[in-house]
């Protein structure tokens, strides 16, 4: 393996992958309205980030949004939208001036129920604040525009895990579940950049507090033991954490996570089967992505592709055949 240390000028110019990672769901059974946790990973050459960044940004500026995209936000329907007369012919000012007075109205209401309603309420609408200009169609037309981009990139690679928290045994905490799919995801981008020659990678996460001690933890014991799955020579440092706000790739590994958890929960295929040629594939086998659903058989489109034939492997534990992934 090369040396790794390289100067900034040269960086976006030596053979090197970045991995940006982002969950869609909670990994906490029970909590919230998700059945599933996928953590996901969008790969793509460190030397082609500015362009594809550029090409976000085009996307972007055409529906007047210079905030982030966060998809499961954005695909909502917003009532307060919906009772504003003509709201499709007013200007992008006059939108955001119409839905704020809906909401002060909203949120005035709320009070009659308590702190707690106001607090609920507020901080939904904090969540949405940047998308309130564009109708629910024209937001839907911006998630469409940007995973048809992804899957237009021929040189980008998804990786996923995608949990049906209910297969996991009822002991199993929450931090589990997530270094689950963190060995999971990781493991299988580390083959990708061995059965492709490339010399490093690195993985960037959007800045979680909960997970960013764990995940890094488990990284540096990785780096040293390597997993079940995979030995970790190619990947460099432990994961960096940054604000998804200011990282647009992170937001693209989050609409990817959004398409990938609404098929399994919901049997959407709209975003999925824009992006689902960049998952990775080997000798004509879907190895990117794996559907953990425990000791029960599934017979999805992803389990089919991925030539799963049985329950999916308990993670960690040694099965009768390993995933199609690791090291040939």
């Amino acid at each position: 393996m090369r040396d790794l240390w390289v100067s900034p000028q040269t960086l976006f110019f030596y053979p090197m992958h970045i991995c940006y990672l982002d969950e869609s769901g909670v990994p906490t059974r029970g909590q919230g309205t998700t059945d599933y946790f996928v953590l996901l990973g969008l790969a793509i050459p460190a030397s082609t980030w500015r362009a594809k960044d550029e090409q976000v940004s085009q996307i972007l500026s055409a529906h007047n949004l210079f905030g982030e995209i966060h998809t499961a936000w954005m695909a909502r329907r917003y009532p307060e939208q919906e009772r504003i007369p003509n709201f499709v012919t007013l200007n992008a000012q006059d939108r955001r001036d119409a839905v704020a007075r809906e909401r002060k109205a909203d949120l005035a209401k709320a009070s009659l129920r308590g702190s707690k309603a106001v607090a609920t309420l507020s901080r939904n609408y904090k969540k949405t604040d940047a998308y309130v200009h564009l109708t629910h169609g024209e937001r839907m037309a911006l998630i469409r525009a940007t995973a048809d981009l992804i899957g237009e990139w021929a040189d980008a690679v998804l990786f996923a895990d995608a949990q049906r928290k209910s297969a996991h045994h009822a002991n199993k905490s929450d931090g589990t579940i997530i270094e689950f799919a963190f060995e999971q995801v990781a493991s299988r981008y580390h083959h990708f950049l061995q059965r492709c020659g490339i010399d490093a990678g690195i993985v960037v996460q959007d800045k979680n507090e909960t997970s960013a001690r764990r995940l890094t933890t488990l990284a540096r014991r990785f780096h040293k033991e390597g997993t079940e799955w995979a030995s970790f020579d190619r990947l460099v440092e432990t994961p960096l954490f940054v604000d998804s706000h200011l990282t647009a790739m992170v937001q693209l590994s989050d609409l990817c996570a959004y398409a990938v958890r609404r098929f399994f929960e919901n049997g959407e295929t709209e975003l999925l089967d824009r992006i689902y040629s960049r998952f990775d594939t080997f000798q004509g086998k879907l190895v990117g992505i794996r559907h953990y659903t425990g000791k029960q058989t599934c017979e999805c489109r992803v389990c089919a592709d991925h030539g799963r034939r049985e329950a999916t492997p308990i993670p960690g534990r040694p099965a009768g055949r390993r995933p199609p992934s690791v090291k040939r």
